[in-house]
């Protein structure tokens, strides 16, 4: 998949026969998901060559988490664990489709222009950091639109608000020659648990905007408070959720099991090849 996003462009996404794994790498130290979190060398070396190994097209990797209630690390403390990772992960990957994960736009910038990392993938959509919306637009790669605004209680019909919410920003990107827009939208982030459901229901609306979207829904409180289990157990809960959004139609799952993930959209799609007319009967 080195080809994926070839002249930094999301082409490939509509083109593609069946939905993406990104696979999630942090090297922080209160990533809410411990599994996830990569504290050395071998670590990381080892998750990438078996996320790569099981199917991930795109590495996910922050240094900063953005999980609810998370403090935020400085911006140096930020480079100081995401630059030697990437330059480890171009050194034995060169050709892997990098995405990193940060609403600080110096270091977005620095990751592209430095480490060739072909995505943005700012939680924030631009608000965080100042700096962000000119980065996005100078490093002209993709660039991960997250909706993670609270939503208004008394606002009865949230999507609209959603709605609203991505078509400003889509319209900002634009202005600014970004061509290349992902949209997410920011399960977890701002919203109720009903919220959340209901969003994953109507998600296939956002298609209207005509972009691509990632899914962000592995080992979430919407799966394992809802189940009563903790993030450790919420294997199962992710997968049913990541088969509903795939037909709901995402693009992209953004999940910390690889394998499972690429098992359900492997099967997903070939359900999808199956033509809608066809009968099957066991005789």
């Amino acid at each position: 998949m080195s080809d994926l996003f070839k002249n930094n462009s999301i082409s490939m996404l509509y083109d593609s026969s069946s939905p993406l794994v990104m696979g999630i790498i942090n090297v922080t130290t209160d990533s809410f998901f411990e599994s996830s979190r990569c504290l050395s060398t071998s670590q990381l070396l080892e998750k990438v060559d078996f996320f790569v190994q099981n199917g991930a097209s795109i590495i996910d990797i922050g240094a900063c988490s953005t999980r609810p209630n998370a403090t935020f690390v400085s911006e140096e403390e930020e480079k100081k664990r995401l630059f030697p990772a990437l330059e480890l992960l171009r050194a034995n990957y060169p050709s892997l489709v990098i995405s990193v994960d940060t609403f600080r736009g110096a270091i977005a910038k620095e990751a592209v222009e430095s480490y060739n990392v072909s995505i943005i993938n700012d939680v924030f959509g631009f608000d965080k950091d100042d700096s962000m919306l000119d980065a996005v637009a100078s490093c002209a790669v993709p660039y991960v639109l997250t909706h993670s605004l609270e939503i208004k209680m008394e606002n009865d019909d949230f999507i609209k608000e959603i709605f609203r919410f991505f078509a400003d920003k889509i319209a900002v990107l634009q202005s600014r020659g970004v061509k290349d827009i992902i949209l997410d939208p920011g399960y977890g982030f701002g919203k109720t648990m009903e919220q959340n459901f209901e969003l994953l229901a109507r998600q296939s609306e956002l298609l209207q905007f005509g972009l691509p979207i990632l899914a962000g829904l592995s080992r979430k409180r919407m799966v394992w408070q809802s189940l009563n289990i903790t993030p450790n157990e919420a294997l199962n809960g992710t997968t049913v959720l990541n088969t509903i959004a795939l037909q709901q139609g995402a693009k992209i799952l953004r999940v910390h099991d690889v394998k499972e993930a690429s098992e359900a959209v492997r099967l997903f799609s070939l359900c999808n090849k199956v033509s809608p007319n066809s009968t099957h009967h066991n005789k």
